[in-house]
């Protein structure tokens, strides 16, 4: 059996894809709210924006959406930013929601919230 794979999206100056599609699925990595120019904007709300748009257009690149994602994990900074989260977070499924596992951690970048995917091919 031949395992395929794919990278997708720019090759980013640290050892990870952004995103792996396979036969089946397409892992997307952790991403977090910086623009193409390094910046991140305020607020919860925005910087989930900016995630759930950089997560779409991976999961586009590779032939598939977001109404394919099954499993999703949230890195948060601060539980208190949770509920705005969520409602942005939540506007991108208008069907069933994927899975979700949500962390409170340290991110390694200076952002309020960090998150991957995996979606259907």
């Amino acid at each position: 059996m031949t395992h395929m794979k794919r990278a997708i999206g720019e090759k980013p100056p640290v050892p990870l894809t952004m995103a792996i599609e396979t036969e089946k699925f397409v892992f997307v990595s952790g991403q977090v709210p910086t623009d193409a120019e390094g910046v991140t904007p305020e607020g919860i709300e925005a910087q989930t924006r900016l995630v759930m748009e950089k997560i779409k257009v991976l999961l586009e690149e590779a032939g598939s959406s977001l109404d394919n994602v099954v499993k999703t994990t949230v890195f948060i900074a601060d539980t208190s930013d949770f509920k705005a989260m969520n409602e942005v977070y939540g506007s991108y499924f208008l069907g069933d929601p994927p899975a979700r596992s949500c962390i409170r951690c340290d991110l390694v970048v200076d952002a309020k919230v960090e998150i991957e995917a995996t979606a259907l091919k």
